[in-house]
């Protein structure tokens, strides 16, 4: 009987100081819906939004270092230090013309605010991040996981009044069940 005693004892000491410990970690501007770990496909490992907000912090501060031409330079790089794994910096005007994108070059230049999600995209996640930074969660397909349709939470950062940069994190293949296409 005491040891029955002392286990449960001790489950609720472990579980108390588990709780007490998620409830203390701070985490900036992290919507609580957010997972804070997942899964990046074939490379096995794990990008935390810490991680991610972190990528976006570095991009930020090369902006500021090296200025913008060279800092879009470096972004638009497919094999520069900007691109780690799912991670890469991607930059938009706020008019809607991307200014970086090492995964598709294609588009830098060019005004995306007419292609469908995509222009939904660029539109309210530049609204996201106009108060200085923020989350958004969107479908993109992933470059590294055999270009499958995933749903991603970027974050971004404003750089200044015309433009701002970011970057996602993978949740997972997109659902696309008849449910969802109904």
């Amino acid at each position: 009987m005491k040891k029955t005693s002392l286990f449960v004892l001790f489950v609720m000491v472990l579980s108390l100081f588990l709780i007490t410990a998620g409830c203390t970690h701070t985490r900036t501007h992290i919507p609580p819906s957010t997972p804070v770990v997942t899964n990046t496909g074939q490379q096995g490992g794990y990008t935390s939004n810490e991680s991610l907000v972190a990528f976006v912090d570095s991009a930020v501060e090369y902006v500021h270092l090296f200025g913008s031409e060279k800092a879009l330079a470096e972004f638009n790089n497919p094999n520069g230090s900007f691109i780690k794994g799912e991670l890469y910096i991607y930059a938009y005007g706020f008019n809607g013309t991307t200014l970086a994108h090492p995964i598709n070059p294609e588009k830098v230049g060019k005004t995306r605010l007419d292609e469908g999600a995509i222009g939904v995209f660029v539109t309210e996640m530049g609204e996201e991040v106009r108060e200085g930074s923020g989350f958004y969660r969107f479908t993109y397909i992933n470059p590294t996981n055999n270009r499958i349709l995933e749903s991603k939470l970027g974050y971004g950062k404003m750089i200044d009044d015309d433009w701002w940069l970011g970057s996602g994190i993978y949740l997972g293949p997109v659902d696309l069940s008849e449910d969802l296409l109904t």
